[in-house]
C-alpha cells in the first residue's frame, strides 16, 4: 500500500512540475518575443493568462509542504508563493496602470527563468531518479542574481501601485458598516513592503544553505536535496 502511495504521490509530482514548466516557458516565450518586438509597455498583456495560470498553481506547492509531498519547509515556502501571488493578483491584475512600466518585464523574466529551471529539474528527478549535473547547478546558482532581481521588480511595482490603490480604494472596507471593521488596503501594502527585506533575507540565507548542501553533496545523496 505504501508502494502504491508512492507510486501515485510521484506520478502526480510529474504531471504537475511539468504541466507548470510548460506555463512558465509561455511566459518565458511571450515575453521575450513581445519585449524584442513591440517593447516592454505590451509585455504583461502578452503573458497574463500564462502568468496567471502558472503563478496560481504554485499555491499547490504550499499544500506539497504541508502534506509532506516534498522536503521543502513551509517557512521557506509559504513567504515565496504568497508574496508572488499578491503582486500577480494583487498588484498587476487589480491595478493595471502599473502593467505597462519597464520593471514588469524584468519580473516575469526573472520569474520565468527561475521557474523554468525549478520545475525542469524537479520534474527530470521524479521521473527519473536524478537530474543532470548541469541541471543541478542552475537550479542552485542561478538564484543568486534572478532572486534579487525578481524580489526588486517586486518591490518597485508594489511602490508604484501605491497612488492607485490610495486614489481607487480598491479592496479597502470603510467604516461604518455591519460588521463593524475597516480595512485599507493602501496601509496594508506598506506593511507587505516591511515584511520583504527579512523575508528576502530568511528565503536566500535558505537557499544558500541548499546550494551548498546539493553541490557538496555526492552525486548519489544530491536526489534529496530541495
Amino acid at each position: 500500500m505504501a508502494v502504491f502511495s508512492s507510486g501515485l504521490r510521484r506520478l502526480y509530482l510529474i504531471f504537475y512540475n511539468w504541466i507548470v514548466f510548460f506555463g512558465w516557458f509561455q511566459v518565458f516565450y511571450f515575453g521575450v518575443k513581445t519585449l524584442k518586438e513591440s517593447g516592454y509597455e505590451y509585455v504583461y498583456d502578452a503573458v497574463e493568462k500564462p502568468l496567471l495560470f502558472a503563478q496560481t498553481a504554485a499555491f499547490f506547492e504550499i499544500l506539497h509542504s504541508l502534506a509532506g509531498f516534498v522536503r521543502s519547509p513551509i517557512s521557506a515556502t509559504l513567504p515565496l508563493i504568497s508574496s508572488r501571488l499578491y503582486v500577480t493578483w494583487g498588484i498587476l491584475w487589480s491595478f493595471p496602470k502599473v502593467r505597462s512600466h519597464i520593471l514588469v518585464s524584468s519580473l516575469v523574466i526573472s520569474w520565468s527563468i527561475t521557474e523554468i529551471i525549478r520545475y525542469s529539474f524537479f520534474g527530470i528527478r521524479e521521473a527519473f531518479g536524478s537530474a543532470p549535473s548541469w541541471l543541478l547547478w542552475l537550479r542552485y546558482s542561478t538564484f543568486l542574481v534572478l532572486y534579487p532581481i525578481g524580489i526588486t521588480s517586486e518591490v518597485s511595482l508594489i511602490y508604484n501601485a501605491l497612488p492607485y490603490m490610495k486614489e481607487s480604494g480598491k479592496y479597502s472596507i470603510r467604516m461604518p458598516n455591519k460588521w463593524n471593521f475597516s480595512f485599507d488596503y493602501y496601509y496594508a501594502a506598506f506593511v507587505c513592503l516591511a515584511i520583504y527585506l527579512p523575508g528576502f533575507s530568511h528565503l536566500y540565507s535558505y537557499m544558500l544553505g541548499q546550494r551548498k548542501k546539493a553541490l557538496s553533496e555526492p552525486k548519489k545523496h544530491r536526489t534529496q536535496a530541495d
